[in-house]
């Protein structure tokens, strides 16, 4: 079995997705962590990525970047990418849209004018993110009702991404109480022993 190596800030963020897939598919990997204002980074690994920014993946030393290109190639590599063709395409859109409600969360959380983010927080909370969930929440019911998983009858990185998206945003229920297919799943996948025992172990960040 090849090394892995995942390389990021000392926070879930970005780089959250492909250790949950690791951790749920048991694999061994080192997780480095740079504190924000170490003196490790940039250092000598910036030169090692590929676009000079993290997270990356290496790979028996063999550098992969993009944070929901490296989740898709260990969810391929490791069974978790759905079982045929087309529910690895539907757990791949899923993966998407989560990337397009991780944007505009970040966006709220990075405006540096707080009238605006103040602004930017109340839409997005009252009006996109509801779309965004009420979208879901539908492709979840078309798979045989909506009880057990977004993709075929079995975990997918589908799954670990929503599970992923209530950590980013907040991790509280209060967003999905209209959403009771989606709320239902990430209690699934959290209590999924391999991801429970990640989420309790892994280090208390604040983002």
């Amino acid at each position: 079995m090849a090394n892995f190596k995942l390389v990021y800030f000392d926070g879930r963020g970005r780089g959250e997705l492909a250790r949950l897939v690791l951790k749920a598919a048991a694999i061994p990997f080192e997780d480095v962590r740079f504190g924000y204002g170490s003196d490790a980074w940039p250092g000598e690994w910036k030169a090692k990525c590929p676009f000079g920014q993290l997270p990356v993946l290496f790979v028996d030393d063999k550098p992969l970047a993009q944070s929901t290109t490296m989740a898709r190639y260990l969810a391929k590599e490791f069974n978790l990418a759905g079982k045929c063709a087309w529910g690895q395409a539907r757990a791949d859109m899923l993966n998407d849209e989560f990337d397009d409600i991780s944007n505009e969360a970040y966006k709220c959380f990075f405006e540096s004018d707080e009238t605006k983010k103040a602004e930017m927080t109340a839409k997005f909370n009252g009006e996109s993110l509801p779309r965004h969930l009420g979208c879901l929440e539908n492709l979840l019911k078309e798979n045989n009702g909506g009880d057990g998983y977004f993709v075929g009858d079995s975990l997918t990185w589908a799954g670990l991404g929503i599970a992923n998206a209530y950590d980013l945003l907040g991790g509280t229920d209060a967003p999905f109480e209209n959403f009771p297919l989606l709320a239902g799943l990430i209690k699934r996948v959290r209590a999924h022993p391999k991801v429970a025992e990640w989420i309790n172990a892994r280090p208390q960040t604040p983002f």
